[in-house]
């Protein structure tokens, strides 16, 4: 593994103490274990430690005070952990990396960053484009989630006037991003929207028409406009992170909110999504998906093991007393989304499928739950003429099985005519690729979604997956984002489905 660079002066020693922590953070969501993320923020560091030198000399050889144009430490050692990631794609380590950022290195989203600059994500070469100390500040209190007046110390601001300051940096920004909208290569159908964009952005009470709302939701440059255009609404972190970082960009951003809230300024937080990831130390190992399920197998190993014990008492009171610990030390064992546990009926169909398809533990919880402890392989498998018996079998043979999903939904910020939303889906299987449908009771409208694609056919909207997060592992998340629109209320969404199954809502 290769070392971190010597700083050569206070500079660099102050860089290294301020931004590894963001560097580590991100390179853990981009790759598939502890041990490949420190490698990675490692040389991401190197390689953006190497080009700030470089960019230091050029600006003092030419000798003319310009200004090299380049992003803040931050984003431009965030930016160097996607270089590197596709490095590693291309040098043959992809299979280090996460297999969804492995498809984005390879779609057309990720080529944007690398092609003409003009072309590029509205808010990355807006930022690019601020001067340091005020993009500094707006990436710190906007995507850090700092606390102003930490912000103000870092940066040596009076903490009375740094909210005010904060204020006139955002101005700065929307106006390097409107200059930049101006100045791309767009169709004349975009630019007939051009100036309404500008001004319907500029006021928070202002509706947007009807029109401008249709072209907003299927065309990706004039929504990508839109939400660095608008101040107002709570947008502009989640528009400075996709657009500055790409992949992975709201997952960090969350991170890092949480991270915050915490108090855990410069130390390591858990994810958005459900990684498995404890951000605790980063030399400690991870407990991931695959650590989850051994828990899971050791637990039903138990239970199965209490329920075959000779016990001198009551065989059914035996039975309960084992299907009671069995269900305890499941939910101590994963706090999270819940393994399905056997039922009477599943104990001929469904542990055989289950086992016949890989997925773990789950034959021995139905075990342990179709059959009273203490009996003998011959009185399990053949018909029991104990009226309890027949009893406890009817009840377990209308029990229904629990959802193999659960939906989190969340609205991320609301302004009066427009809220932006935040979805996370937890799947107890593994899936192939993956289709979310629900219903809005308000009549509300979906214009841009992030992370899929969507169809609005009235009140019902179907999201289903981008090229790059279509597979999802047993009992792991994804989680997409969307800008909606909304007129009298705006209540939750409803009857949520995944791959037309229904799902359960989390609090």
């Amino acid at each position: 593994m290769p070392d971190l660079p010597t700083p050569q002066n206070a500079t660099e020693a102050a860089l290294l103490s301020e931004c590894w922590d963001a560097v580590l953070s991100y390179a853990d969501l981009c790759t598939s274990g502890s041990a490949a993320a420190t490698q990675l923020a490692t040389e991401a560091f190197t390689h953006g430690i190497d080009e700030l030198r470089a960019a230091t000399a050029a600006s003092k050889s030419t000798g003319t005070g310009r200004r090299v144009l380049r992003l803040p430490r931050i984003p431009l050692l965030l930016a160097s952990v996607r270089t590197v990631a596709a490095a590693w794609e291309t040098n043959g380590l992809g299979h280090r990396l996460d297999p969804d950022l492995r498809l984005w290195l390879h779609s057309d989203k990720a080529a944007r960053y690398v092609g003409p600059p003009l072309h590029r994500p509205l808010a990355l070469r807006g930022l690019r484009d601020m001067q340091e100390p005020d993009a500094v500040l707006l990436w710190l209190a906007e995507v850090e989630s700092l606390p102003l007046s930490a912000v103000a110390r870092r940066l040596g601001l009076d903490p009375a006037a740094a909210s005010s300051e904060l204020a006139q940096v955002r101005a700065l920004f929307r106006d390097r991003c409107h200059r930049n909208h101006i100045d791309t290569p767009m169709d004349a159908y975009c630019r007939s929207y051009a100036r309404l964009l500008d001004a319907v952005t500029r006021s928070p009470t202002a509706e947007t028409p009807e029109d401008l709302s249709r072209h907003l939701a299927r065309c990706v440059e004039c929504a990508e406009a839109a939400a660095c255009l608008r101040l107002h609404g709570g947008g502009l972190p989640a528009a400075l992170s996709s657009g500055v970082i790409g992949w992975g960009g709201l997952a960090y951003l969350e991170r890092r909110r949480r991270a915050a809230e915490a108090g855990m300024i410069g130390g390591r937080t858990d994810a958005a999504v459900d990684t498995g990831l404890n951000e605790g130390k980063p030399v400690r190992p991870r407990i991931g998906r695959t650590g989850i399920l051994v828990t899971a197998v050791l637990v039903s190993a138990l239970a199965l093991t209490v329920s075959l014990m000779p016990f001198g008492g009551s065989k059914g009171a035996d039975a309960s007393a084992a299907q009671s610990e069995s269900t305890d030390g499941q939910s101590v064992a994963d706090p999270g989304p819940s393994f399905p546990s056997g039922s009477g009926s599943d104990a001929g169909s469904g542990a055989g499928s289950e086992t016949g398809t890989g997925t773990t533990g789950s034959p021995a919880v139905a075990d342990s739950t179709s059959r009273p402890a203490g009996n003998s392989d011959q009185e399990a498998q053949g018909e029991s003429s104990s009226p309890a018996k027949k009893q406890g079998g009817a009840k377990g043979s209308t029990k229904s099985a629990p959802p193999d999903c659960r939906v989190k939904y969340e609205i991320v910020s609301e302004w009066p005519d427009g809220f932006q939303a935040s979805v996370t889906v937890t799947s107890t299987k593994a899936l192939a690729t993956w289709s979310l449908g629900w219903t809005f009771k308000d009549g509300q409208r979906v214009g841009q979604m992030w992370d899929g694609t969507f169809i609005q056919d009235g009140s019902h909207v179907t999201a289903t997956a981008a090229d790059y997060n279509k597979t999802v592992a047993a009992n792991g998340t994804v989680t997409f984002g969307f800008i909606g629109s909304w007129t009298g209320s705006n209540s939750a969404a409803r009857d949520f489905t995944l791959n037309t199954a229904s799902c359960a809502t989390a609090g």
